[in-house]
């Protein structure tokens, strides 16, 4: 059982190299980041002497491998440092914002799977008829509509002219309370305290941007799906599957599109990867309260340990999604090992 976890593990090792690369990056490029980080903590009416008081009390009058020094030590103590923009700890903002951002990438994710994907076996198996056209249609206008042009239309459709969604102002109305804190998904938090109401207003809520991020996520998975699909039905082995009389459902599903997955599971954790870090024109749009919108507030004060906390944020996420990919390979394709990487 032991030999079992030694590749997951030497996994696990593999990336350490690439933190630590992405802590040396955060800290370099940030520090080259226009503004002062003191004068946008001291206020603009500050005077000099206030503004040097907050530099020397920030930690920004040592020298770089000084403050790199200050940084790491830090960090191997869980300290993300406190970010300028809201006097918190940067650690409670990203627990605090994440699980917004997570839950809307993640209900994204799941829609356009439902929907790309069986369109993409669809507009293989029936090559040029109008669910192909459909397929193509739809992955042309999910990569040219930008998202914040969708969001606006689904609003003024569905909020403005039908009345039919909620207003976009957050993840919640004002009329409900929070559910309480388990997970930070206030879907998932209402229905364990079985508050039926919250979770209905937490869906309603979270249909509009979930839809408008799901729109441009459902492209790539749509086009990769009918790709892989095209490849796998024109391979060998099916035409020998159809010519020893299988059923077409057993060859369509059992092997055309299990060998198909391979190359959409790796898609789809790249799309998961990009979306939950750049969907910070959606969080806009709907005031959506996630940690895309967070890091930009970050960028434009120059808040350097909210940016830096961010960017090693996203690093561990995307490596634990990519040992999460590893993972599903093997569950797809036993043939397909550690060991063979």
């Amino acid at each position: 059982m032991a030999t079992r976890w030694l590749p997951i593990l030497w996994r696990l090792v593999q990336t350490i190299p690439v933190v630590i690369g992405v802590v040396i990056i955060s800290f370099v490029l940030t520090r080259a980041l226009p503004g002062d980080p003191a004068v946008q903590f001291a206020g603009q009416m500050a005077t000099a002497e206030s503004i040097e008081q907050v530099r020397v009390a920030l930690g920004l009058d040592k020298s770089l491998p000084q403050q790199f020094l200050i940084y790491c030590k830090a960090l191997l103590q869980g300290d993300l440092g406190q970010s300028i923009a809201t006097g918190r700890p940067v650690l409670t903002d990203l627990a605090t914002r994440l699980p917004a951002s997570l839950e809307l990438t993640l209900t994204a994710l799941i829609l356009s799977c439902l929907i790309a994907i069986p369109l993409g076996v669809l507009a293989a198996v029936r090559q040029g008829s109008w669910i192909d056209h459909l397929c193509r249609v739809l992955v042309t206008a999910g990569v040219s509509l930008p998202t914040f042009f969708t969001g606006i239309l689904l609003i003024y459709v569905f909020y403005y002219l039908l009345g039919w969604a909620p207003s976009p102002l957050g993840r919640l109305d004002f009329i409900y309370f929070d559910p309480p804190r388990v997970t930070g998904f206030f879907l998932i938090d209402a229905a364990l305290d079985g508050d039926l109401r919250t979770f209905t207003g937490a869906a309603k809520q979270l249909a509009l941007p979930a839809i408008t991020l799901a729109l441009f996520t459902l492209a790539p998975i749509a086009r990769m799906t009918r790709a892989a699909m095209l490849t796998a039905l024109s391979s060998d082995y099916i035409r020998t599957a159809r010519a020893a009389g299988l059923p077409p459902r057993k060859v369509l599903f059992g092997y055309a599109l299990r060998n198909a997955l391979l190359p959409v599971v790796t898609t789809l954790g790249m799309v998961f990867s990009f979306v939950l870090g750049a969907n910070v024109l959606v969080e806009k749009v709907f005031a959506w309260p996630g940690i895309g919108s967070y890091a930009v507030e970050a960028l434009v004060q120059s808040d350097y340990a909210a940016v830096q906390g961010f960017v090693l944020a996203m690093a561990l996420l995307f490596v634990l999604i990519n040992l999460i990919i590893d993972l599903s390979y093997t569950l797809i394709d036993p043939r397909i090992g550690f060991s063979s990487k």
